[in-house]
């Protein structure tokens, strides 16, 4: 549908031309084992090779600490599972609006193994406060580096800084910040840090862990030695050299298109304040992703908005369960009001983003949200 503006980036990007075109050779003829002593295996080694020094440069790393996964949901449960399995100390600290791919594996170590959560409570803007953090010793410290819905970036830095003070692996959930802010690790300070391909121009089903040379982690998955035997089984060759390719992309794309995209964001927030009364703006001006803006229509649902309007794509800040809505919890944590939370939008833009489409988007919203209040 091509007369859809799409404004849901942060759900997932389209695959880049660059990228699907580094991809094809690895999804024809190039169908070698990276396992195999064969000059087809040898070839593929070559290219998982290749990528793994290109993703290692977008985030400051070294070739050897990146280990390739089948995207971010799994790069974050190596980290915080493969880490509680060597810890001494079954403490971990974390934030109230983490994503479900980290909630889920610290739900795991409490119910299974007796861990004890602490979560850090966030400000209005969602920026967690870290005055809170446990005495005592820390077994892991885990905290989204940029958020999913609302886009504040995190004190990641300070965390890794508090958490290793007290013993602990610090990891980084950055699979909404990797390619669209600068990402660097040794300014993160972070001990693991999560990459998903699909939020940086590159297929779905593949992601990187940085791990840092010398901390120590087990694998959640066994079988045999591929990716320092931390994540067995042949590797997705095509699916990797896209990462790859998007990375060096995104390394050369990133301070134009912040730059670019963070005008975008003002231009339809300014143009829907114009258009719909009352609306809150949830996303902070600064320290924030430049694509991304969350807003709440007070007294409505967002989903009714979007179902309105048809020619938006884009994501709303409740789930629907058996007919009833409930709001997101991240927006409940920041104090905003249940019935205000339920009329959240989240709105992304993109590297194909343009301002016709924002000025489209903006009158279409607007037209919906009316239409909606009766």
């Amino acid at each position: 549908m091509t007369d859809v503006l799409y404004l849901d980036h942060n759900a997932t990007t389209p695959v880049a031309t660059e990228v699907a075109h580094a991809m094809w050779p690895h999804l024809t003829t190039e169908f070698g084992n990276p396992s195999s002593a064969t000059p087809h295996g040898r070839r593929a080694r070559a290219a998982v090779d290749r990528a793994r020094e290109q993703v290692a440069a977008l985030i400051g790393a070294e070739p050897d600490e990146i280990i390739f996964t089948g995207g971010g949901t799994e790069a974050n449960n190596l980290a915080i599972r493969g880490a509680a399995a060597v810890a001494s100390v079954r403490v971990a600290v974390t934030s109230a609006i983490e994503h479900p791919a980290t909630v889920a594996p610290l739900a795991h170590l409490h119910a299974e193994h007796g861990w004890q959560v602490h979560e850090q409570p966030v400000d209005a803007e969602a920026r967690v406060l870290l005055d809170a953090f446990p005495d005592g010793p820390i077994g892991v410290g885990t905290l989204i580096l940029a958020h999913n819905e609302i886009g504040t970036l995190e004190p990641v830095a300070e965390f890794s800084t508090r958490v290793q003070a007290a013993g602990g692996v610090a990891h980084a959930d950055a699979a909404q910040a990797v390619g669209k802010v600068p990402v660097l690790v040794n300014e993160l300070g972070v001990d693991l840090l999560s990459i998903a391909g699909h939020k940086l121009y590159a297929p779905k089903g593949v992601g990187a862990l940085y791990v840092r040379r010398g901390t120590s982690i087990a694998p959640v998955v066994r079988g045999a030695g591929q990716e320092r035997g931390l994540r067995p089984g042949t590797e997705n060759v095509a699916a990797i050299v896209g990462l790859g390719a998007a990375a060096e992309l995104a390394g050369g794309l990133l301070a134009a298109e912040g730059v670019r995209q963070t005008a975008l964001r003002e231009l339809l927030w300014d143009r829907l304040a114009a258009g719909i009364p009352g609306l809150i703006r949830v996303t902070p001006r600064e320290e924030t992703l430049p694509n991304t803006l969350m807003v709440a229509v007070p007294d409505m649902i967002g989903a009714d908005i979007l179902e309105a309007a048809t020619s938006v794509a884009a994501s709303t800040g409740s789930a629907c369960h058996a007919g009833v809505h409930t709001p997101s919890g991240a927006l409940l944590a920041i104090g905003l009001a249940p019935e205000a939370a339920l009329g959240a939008l989240r709105l992304s833009v993109g590297r194909s983003t343009t301002e016709s489409e924002i000025e489209g988007a903006a009158v279409a919203l607007a037209g919906a949200a009316a239409l909606q209040r009766g």
